[in-house]
């Protein structure tokens, strides 16, 4: 696996993305409650830019005449189409099967990245 230097650790807020290019890659990183991920900007459904889409919360479970909502901040929503994605996962939240590409990523020390560490660089492991 290929290092590719993509962000400095801090630089996305909890609740933000960074969108990059790594080749002819595009690649959304997104802060989930202070983990970061990585998805192709690729849906599954149509190709469109997904990681540009909004991020947000969803209508929950519930009884009928009865609208809950939740998960705020925990999902991206495609802009073409309206599919729902779990950023914790990649999965479509309907049906699993469907799900985002996701993309390794790792601090300087090639660990998991710690939500407390700030200063360093993230990278992105991409077989090419």
């Amino acid at each position: 696996m290929k290092r590719h230097p993509v962000a400095k650790e801090g630089e996305i807020p909890p609740g933000g993305r960074k969108i990059v290019a790594v080749g002819p890659l595009q690649i959304g990183l997104f802060n989930v409650g202070g983990e970061i991920v990585a998805y192709r900007n690729a849906c599954p459904h149509a190709g469109a830019p997904v990681c540009s889409g909004r991020i947000s919360g969803t209508s929950l479970p519930s009884r009928v005449y009865e609208y809950l909502y939740g998960r705020e901040g925990t999902i991206l929503r495609c802009p073409w189409h309206g599919w729902e994605f779990d950023l914790r996962t990649g999965e479509h939240i309907v049906d699993p099967k469907n799900r985002l590409k996701q993309v390794p990523v790792a601090s300087e020390n090639l660990d998991r990245l710690p939500t407390e560490r700030s200063g360093g660089t993230l990278y992105v492991l991409l077989s090419q």
